[in-house]
């Protein structure tokens, strides 16, 4: 093995090491001994993240098998690595995020008492999300995309005296499992046809599958390429909270907020974009596939930006605009536009987990009071926190120059080069979306940080912790505001870094697969003249006036004239109770699939268990006991002649069928 392996292995390897000796040996070691080993293991991973990138940078691609998992006739199924631009580029976001989401932690989590066992999680976490985007086959994706699952569940229920927490956790790991059926169908349908998981030899191999159909429901025809990308689609619908698998995700803000960052910013709900962008050249054969990749980004973009203006929890308006600006790296990706994509997952990254973050310093500010209508004017007393939420919000609303405009802007003009059925529901969505995200975003920025003082300062309102003290609101400790300055910094230079070799250079060749019949991003390309020019251009196109009302207006809305919201919320009482009521997808789950399944529970509870089993089989056989032996108490008299009666009866029975035989 050369030391280039050894530093892969490292990378998954660190963070695992560290989650296990805070798991098991928390109680041993204490809670200061833990944070070290756990922060060490990702920083360790970071550092050899960076490393790996610069061996990549100069050419060197790895793709190879650690060992052989098992061997079934002739397959084998292994555990392998897959290093290239795609890999180490989401390797440094995961682990630097990771790694400030660590840090982070300990600050918020200081008076816990699960202190260590949240550690634990958080590296085991990453390890799980490291093993999926370091895969070079679908046995190990699979394992990568099951294990943040898991976690994911043990995380969002962290405080598991809370029912909430617990609810919300099952419902994470139930709409997950719907996703992640159809995920599997899809591996199982490559494994049947293809005869091999391994990536390279798979897509090798599509090109000659992709005119062969098969039969589904109804003899329908259909082609068999298109039908395993939208299985692999569902599970990132699942996993990447598409509509209408996005349920689980507002919910999973009961967990404590740095999980919030972690899985909203930088891993779970990104692995099923990644998972997209590595099946490029599989995607690329399905344009049915492509545009119903596209129509659910769209949709999700769009529809699940309105539910971010009428939240008032802090962190379920940053949770609702994760959803959405999911919704924008789907789009991208049924527009075969695979690196702006994965751009705007970058991008998104930082800006994402700065907002979460600064959102956990706001609570602990507020002493965990998490309704933006009790707070206001905390711009004085968090300084810090203040300029970090304007520079996350400044980048996510796209402003120019700023890492989220160029990733943003880029899928717009992505989508309207893109000829897909779709395309254009699609284009209106994202360019739609921009004002609402705009709108939304800043009306939590005005009504907590800027206007009249609105909350109380005898005790907390918030659920987010067991400690509500009231006071006056106050900054964060350093290991809250450092990794707040530190995300805030990519968050502003990142786009304007990248774009250029990201988008038009080489830096992705080989990893993504774009065919010659959908051109996005070769015309996009034509109109690029450089990070500067494109952020001055876009002060005359109408992205840009879009989310320049949205910030207006909700100013005017919320600092002018508070009055006006509560008068439309009133006079469009309907639309306001669609948008508060998640448009009844809760409602109809519970109602439908749960409320079903309890009918159908307690259906075969009172036909199988209490009718059948208990009923025929365990009372019936004693009901039949019961009856025989009643039958035969008649022929017990106690008479001596009634016996011998019988007893002849008996040899004359005996002797006739002797003598007959």
């Amino acid at each position: 093995m050369t030391e280039m392996q050894k530093l892969y292995l490292l990378v998954p390897l660190a963070p695992l090491a560290g989650a296990l000796i805070a798991g098991l040996f928390g109680w041993l070691i204490g809670r200061t001994a833990s944070h070290v080993v756990t922060i060490l293991g990702v920083a360790v991973s970071l550092v050899a993240s960076v490393l790996i990138f610069q061996d990549v940078a100069q050419g060197n691609v790895f793709n190879g098998s650690v060992y052989t998992w098992l061997t079934s006739g002739d397959t084998r199924f292994e555990i392998g690595f897959l290093i290239d631009k795609l890999t180490v580029t989401m390797m440094m976001v995961v682990t630097f995020v990771s790694l400030m989401v660590h840090i982070y932690t300990i600050g918020y989590m200081h008076d816990d008492p699960g202190y260590t066992r949240f550690f634990s999680y958080i590296s085991l976490f990453t390890f799980s999300m490291l093993m999926l985007v370091m895969a070079n086959n679908f046995l190990q994706l699979f394992f990568g995309w099951e294990a943040v699952g898991l976690v994911s569940y043990l995380l969002i229920g962290f405080w598991y005296t809370r029912p909430t927490a617990i609810y919300a956790n099952l419902k994470a790991f139930l709409v997950n499992r719907v996703g992640d059926f159809g995920f599997l169908l899809g591996i199982g349908m490559v494994l049947a046809y293809f005869g091999t998981l391994d990536y390279a030899a798979v897509f090798a191999r599509a090109p000659e599958l992709a005119g062969i159909t098969i039969q589904l429901i109804g003899g329908q025809e259909w082609q068999l390429l298109t039908v395993i990308c939208i299985l692999l689609f569902i599970g990132a619908m699942g996993k990447s909270a598409q509509f209408p698998l996005h349920v689980w995700l507002p919910d999973s803000m009961e967990g404590p907020t740095p999980i919030s960052a972690l899985i909203h910013a930088a891993t779970m709900v990104t692995a099923g974009i990644f998972m997209v962008a590595r099946m490029s050249p599989m995607f690329e054969l399905s344009e049915t596939a492509l545009s119903f990749v596209m129509v659910i980004g769209a949709i999700t973009a769009l529809f699940m930006g309105f539910l971010g203006i009428i939240q008032n929890d802090i962190k379920r308006v940053v949770a609702y605009s994760t959803l959405s600006q999911l919704g924008y790296m789907t789009v991208a990706l049924g527009a075969s536009a695979y690196s702006v994509a994965i751009f705007h997952l970058m991008t998104h990254a930082f800006f994402k987990a700065l907002l979460f973050l600064a959102a956990g310093s706001v609570i602990i500010g507020m002493h965990h009071n998490q309704d933006i209508r009790h707070m206001g004017g905390l711009r004085k007393y968090m300084p810090i926190t203040w300029i970090t939420s304007l520079i996350g919000s400044l980048a996510l609303i796209g402003t120019p120059f700023l890492s989220g405009f160029y990733s943003k802007d880029s899928i717009i003009e992505a989508v309207g080069l893109s000829h897909l059925p779709g395309s254009g529901f699609a284009y209106f969505a994202v360019v739609a979306g921009v004002f609402v995200t705009a709108f939304y975003s800043f009306r939590m920025y005005f009504l907590v940080f800027h206007g009249k003082e609105r909350f109380d300062t005898h005790g907390g309102h918030g659920h987010d912790d067991a400690h509500g003290h009231g006071g006056t609101p106050h900054e964060s400790p350093w290991v809250v505001t450092l990794p707040l300055i530190m995300l805030a910094i990519p968050s502003v230079i990142i786009g304007y870094i990248a774009i250029e070799p990201m988008l038009f250079g080489e830096y992705f060749k080989g990893a993504l697969h774009i065919s010659e019949q959908h051109p996005a991003m070769e015309e996009l390309a034509h109109e690029f003249h450089g990070a500067a020019a494109m952020a001055m251009h876009a002060l005359t196109t109408l992205p840009f006036w879009l989310a320049l009302s949205g910030v207006a207006l909700s100013w005017f809305f919320y600092m002018k004239r508070p009055d006006i919201p509560e008068m439309i919320k009133n006079r469009f009482s309907l639309v306001y109770t669609i948008l508060d009521r998640k448009y009844g997808f809760d409602d109809f789950n519970d109602w439908f699939f749960a409320g079903g399944a309890r009918k159908v529970g307690t259906g075969f509870f009172r036909f199988g268990d209490v009718a059948v089993i208990d009923g025929f089989f365990v009372n019936g056989a004693a009901r039949m006991v019961a009856l025989f032996s009643r039958i035969t108490r008649e022929w017990q008299s106690g008479y001596i002649y009634h016996y011998a009666f019988a007893m002849i009866i008996g040899v004359l029975i005996f002797v006739t069928w002797f003598v007959r035989a």
